[in-house]
Protein backbone atom coordinates (compact mmCIF):
# COMPACT_ATOMS: atom_id res chain seq x y z
CA UNK A 1 0.00 0.00 0.00
CA UNK A 2 1.34 3.50 -0.92
CA UNK A 3 1.48 5.75 2.04
CA UNK A 4 -0.32 9.21 2.12
CA UNK A 5 1.87 12.18 1.48
CA UNK A 6 1.60 14.81 4.52
CA UNK A 7 3.70 17.41 3.17
CA UNK A 8 4.98 17.42 -0.84
CA UNK A 9 7.75 20.36 -0.98
CA UNK A 10 8.41 21.23 -4.64
CA UNK A 11 12.02 23.13 -5.60
CA UNK A 12 11.35 25.22 -2.31
CA UNK A 13 13.16 27.90 -1.12
CA UNK A 14 12.55 29.19 1.95
CA UNK A 15 14.18 32.60 3.50
CA UNK A 16 14.35 36.07 4.83
CA UNK A 17 14.55 39.44 3.41
CA UNK A 18 15.78 38.17 0.34
CA UNK A 19 18.29 36.15 1.89
CA UNK A 20 17.73 32.23 1.13
CA UNK A 21 18.22 29.62 4.02
CA UNK A 22 16.51 26.23 2.57
CA UNK A 23 17.90 25.97 -1.32
CA UNK A 24 15.67 24.06 -3.86
CA UNK A 25 14.10 21.39 -1.63
CA UNK A 26 12.28 18.64 -3.00
CA UNK A 27 10.14 15.70 -1.56
CA UNK A 28 7.81 14.42 0.27
CA UNK A 29 6.50 13.38 4.42
CA UNK A 30 3.95 10.50 4.52
CA UNK A 31 1.28 11.11 6.85
CA UNK A 32 2.00 8.84 10.01
CA UNK A 33 5.96 9.49 9.62
CA UNK A 34 8.23 10.38 12.44
CA UNK A 35 11.32 12.59 10.63
CA UNK A 36 14.38 13.93 12.35
CA UNK A 37 15.39 16.93 10.47
CA UNK A 38 19.48 16.94 11.25
CA UNK A 39 21.84 19.50 9.98
CA UNK A 40 24.89 22.04 11.14
CA UNK A 41 24.05 25.20 13.37
CA UNK A 42 22.32 27.75 10.12
CA UNK A 43 21.60 25.00 8.25
CA UNK A 44 18.04 25.91 7.74
CA UNK A 45 16.29 23.75 9.99
CA UNK A 46 14.25 26.17 12.23
CA UNK A 47 13.20 27.73 8.91
CA UNK A 48 11.91 24.79 7.29
CA UNK A 49 9.61 24.26 10.22
CA UNK A 50 7.91 27.72 9.97
CA UNK A 51 7.89 26.59 5.92
CA UNK A 52 5.67 23.48 6.93
CA UNK A 53 3.91 25.34 9.16
CA UNK A 54 2.95 27.65 7.36
CA UNK A 55 4.37 30.99 8.92
CA UNK A 56 6.60 31.59 6.16
CA UNK A 57 5.77 31.87 2.86
CA UNK A 58 8.37 30.05 0.39
CA UNK A 59 10.55 32.64 -1.84
CA UNK A 60 10.00 29.84 -4.68
CA UNK A 61 8.22 26.53 -5.13
CA UNK A 62 5.36 25.51 -3.21
CA UNK A 63 4.37 23.39 -0.27
CA UNK A 64 1.07 20.98 -0.41
CA UNK A 65 -0.03 20.27 2.65
CA UNK A 66 -3.39 18.16 1.70
CA UNK A 67 -5.85 19.11 3.55
CA UNK A 68 -4.19 20.57 6.75
CA UNK A 69 -5.50 23.77 8.25
CA UNK A 70 -4.18 25.42 10.80
CA UNK A 71 -6.17 23.59 13.54
CA UNK A 72 -4.49 20.43 12.29
CA UNK A 73 -0.85 21.32 13.14
CA UNK A 74 0.52 21.06 16.78
CA UNK A 75 4.33 23.31 17.02
CA UNK A 76 6.80 23.55 20.04
CA UNK A 77 9.28 26.11 19.43
CA UNK A 78 12.66 26.17 20.78
CA UNK A 79 12.98 27.05 24.74
CA UNK A 80 14.72 30.40 23.77
CA UNK A 81 12.43 31.58 21.88
CA UNK A 82 9.91 31.21 25.22
CA UNK A 83 9.80 34.55 27.23
CA UNK A 84 10.38 33.15 30.68
CA UNK A 85 9.66 36.82 32.21
CA UNK A 86 5.76 36.33 31.09
CA UNK A 87 3.26 36.15 33.74
CA UNK A 88 2.20 32.94 33.69
CA UNK A 89 1.47 29.61 35.56
CA UNK A 90 2.05 26.04 34.25
CA UNK A 91 -1.41 25.68 34.10
CA UNK A 92 -1.94 28.70 31.78
CA UNK A 93 0.75 27.34 29.21
CA UNK A 94 -1.10 23.80 29.19
CA UNK A 95 -4.20 25.42 28.28
CA UNK A 96 -3.25 27.56 25.31
CA UNK A 97 -3.56 24.42 23.59
CA UNK A 98 -7.09 24.59 23.75
CA UNK A 99 -7.55 28.03 22.71
CA UNK A 100 -6.33 27.21 18.77
CA UNK A 101 -9.89 25.59 18.79
CA UNK A 102 -11.56 26.92 20.90
CA UNK A 103 -10.34 30.90 20.57
CA UNK A 104 -8.68 32.95 22.99
CA UNK A 105 -11.99 34.51 24.64
CA UNK A 106 -13.75 31.04 25.12
CA UNK A 107 -14.53 29.83 28.67
CA UNK A 108 -12.32 27.00 29.93
CA UNK A 109 -15.55 24.07 30.94
CA UNK A 110 -15.18 21.42 32.93
CA UNK A 111 -14.37 18.64 30.35
CA UNK A 112 -11.42 21.10 29.46
CA UNK A 113 -10.01 21.62 32.91
CA UNK A 114 -10.12 17.83 32.51
CA UNK A 115 -8.40 17.78 29.54
CA UNK A 116 -5.92 20.22 31.11
CA UNK A 117 -5.47 18.39 34.13
CA UNK A 118 -5.22 15.16 31.96
CA UNK A 119 -2.11 16.81 29.89
CA UNK A 120 -0.12 17.52 32.98
CA UNK A 121 -1.21 14.24 34.46
CA UNK A 122 0.49 12.91 31.61
CA UNK A 123 3.76 15.36 31.21
CA UNK A 124 4.28 14.12 34.99
CA UNK A 125 4.01 17.91 36.30
CA UNK A 126 0.95 17.17 38.73
CA UNK A 127 1.32 19.28 41.76
CA UNK A 128 3.34 22.16 39.43
CA UNK A 129 0.31 23.65 38.36
CA UNK A 130 0.46 27.06 40.10
CA UNK A 131 4.39 27.34 39.61
CA UNK A 132 5.05 30.75 37.85
CA UNK A 133 7.38 30.38 34.35
CA UNK A 134 9.97 31.85 35.51
CA UNK A 135 10.80 29.48 38.19
CA UNK A 136 10.75 26.63 35.95
CA UNK A 137 13.72 24.61 35.09
CA UNK A 138 14.54 23.74 31.69
CA UNK A 139 13.02 20.35 32.22
CA UNK A 140 9.81 21.39 33.96
CA UNK A 141 9.27 24.21 31.11
CA UNK A 142 9.41 21.26 27.90
CA UNK A 143 7.31 19.12 30.11
CA UNK A 144 4.99 21.73 30.25
CA UNK A 145 5.35 22.72 26.34
CA UNK A 146 4.73 19.06 25.82
CA UNK A 147 1.35 18.90 27.95
CA UNK A 148 0.14 21.83 25.90
CA UNK A 149 0.99 20.12 22.57
CA UNK A 150 -0.71 16.79 24.01
CA UNK A 151 -3.80 19.36 24.49
CA UNK A 152 -3.81 20.42 20.94
CA UNK A 153 -4.36 16.67 20.03
CA UNK A 154 -2.50 17.68 16.34
CA UNK A 155 -2.75 15.48 13.07
CA UNK A 156 0.72 16.81 12.31
CA UNK A 157 3.11 17.92 15.32
CA UNK A 158 6.67 20.16 14.49
CA UNK A 159 8.93 20.17 17.29
CA UNK A 160 11.87 22.51 17.18
CA UNK A 161 14.91 20.94 19.18
CA UNK A 162 12.84 19.96 21.98
CA UNK A 163 15.16 17.95 24.03
CA UNK A 164 17.82 21.06 24.38
CA UNK A 165 19.36 21.28 27.52
CA UNK A 166 17.42 19.36 29.63
CA UNK A 167 18.28 16.46 32.20
CA UNK A 168 18.17 12.52 31.25
CA UNK A 169 15.04 11.66 32.50
CA UNK A 170 13.22 14.59 30.72
CA UNK A 171 14.59 13.64 27.81
CA UNK A 172 13.16 9.99 28.00
CA UNK A 173 10.07 10.72 29.97
CA UNK A 174 9.01 12.99 26.24
CA UNK A 175 10.39 10.88 23.99
CA UNK A 176 8.21 8.04 25.46
CA UNK A 177 5.39 10.45 23.99
CA UNK A 178 6.40 11.18 21.19
CA UNK A 179 6.79 7.14 20.42
CA UNK A 180 3.47 7.12 21.71
CA UNK A 181 2.21 9.75 19.17
CA UNK A 182 3.88 8.17 16.39
CA UNK A 183 1.92 5.24 17.64
CA UNK A 184 -1.15 7.09 17.38
CA UNK A 185 -0.73 7.41 13.17
CA UNK A 186 0.38 11.26 14.11
CA UNK A 187 2.97 12.86 11.85
CA UNK A 188 6.05 14.20 13.45
CA UNK A 189 8.61 16.05 12.38
CA UNK A 190 11.52 17.06 14.88
CA UNK A 191 14.70 19.30 14.54
CA UNK A 192 17.87 17.84 16.41
CA UNK A 193 20.94 17.95 16.92
CA UNK A 194 22.37 14.46 18.32
CA UNK A 195 22.52 11.83 15.93
CA UNK A 196 22.98 8.87 17.85
CA UNK A 197 19.62 9.67 19.54
CA UNK A 198 18.12 9.96 15.90
CA UNK A 199 19.41 6.76 14.50
CA UNK A 200 17.99 4.96 17.59
CA UNK A 201 14.67 6.53 18.02
CA UNK A 202 13.65 8.24 14.54
CA UNK A 203 12.66 5.99 11.52
CA UNK A 204 13.61 8.66 9.11
CA UNK A 205 15.67 11.71 9.27
CA UNK A 206 16.51 14.74 6.37
CA UNK A 207 20.45 15.82 6.40
CA UNK A 208 20.26 19.71 5.65
CA UNK A 209 23.31 22.08 4.59
CA UNK A 210 21.13 24.76 3.35
CA UNK A 211 20.26 22.21 1.20
CA UNK A 212 19.27 18.99 1.18
CA UNK A 213 22.31 16.56 1.54
CA UNK A 214 20.29 13.10 2.13
CA UNK A 215 16.66 11.91 2.89
CA UNK A 216 15.88 8.51 3.52
CA UNK A 217 16.29 6.25 6.50
CA UNK A 218 17.99 7.21 9.55
CA UNK A 219 20.87 4.96 9.44
CA UNK A 220 21.50 5.82 5.56
CA UNK A 221 21.04 9.73 5.80
CA UNK A 222 23.26 10.16 8.75
CA UNK A 223 26.10 8.22 7.86
CA UNK A 224 30.26 9.17 8.03
CA UNK A 225 30.66 10.57 4.79
CA UNK A 226 26.76 12.60 4.36
CA UNK A 227 27.32 14.14 7.41
CA UNK A 228 30.81 15.14 6.50
CA UNK A 229 29.31 16.56 3.04
CA UNK A 230 26.75 18.98 5.08
CA UNK A 231 29.28 20.38 6.88
CA UNK A 232 31.62 21.00 4.17
CA UNK A 233 28.42 22.56 2.41
CA UNK A 234 27.36 24.48 5.34
CA UNK A 235 30.49 26.37 5.71
CA UNK A 236 30.77 27.30 1.84
CA UNK A 237 27.67 29.46 2.25
CA UNK A 238 27.99 33.06 1.92
CA UNK A 239 25.87 34.14 4.63
CA UNK A 240 24.85 37.39 2.96
CA UNK A 241 24.24 35.33 -0.67
CA UNK A 242 21.10 36.81 -2.21
CA UNK A 243 18.82 34.58 -4.43
CA UNK A 244 19.58 31.37 -6.35
CA UNK A 245 18.38 30.17 -9.59
CA UNK A 246 16.79 26.97 -9.76
CA UNK A 247 19.39 24.24 -11.46
CA UNK A 248 18.45 22.95 -14.67
CA UNK A 249 17.18 19.18 -14.09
Amino acid sequence: MTAQTQFKLNDVTLGYEGHPAVHHLTGAFDAGSMTAVFGPNGSGKSTLLKGLKGTLKPMHGSIDRHGLDVHDIAFLPQANEIDRSFPATVYDIVSFGLFRKNGFFSSIRKEHKEKIDEAIEGVGLRGFEGRALSTLSGGQLQRSLFARVLLQDARVILLDEPFSAIDAKTVSDLLSLVHRWHAEQRTIITVLHDADLIRENFPRSLLLARKPVAWGTSRETLNAENLLKARRMNEAWDEHSGWCESHAS
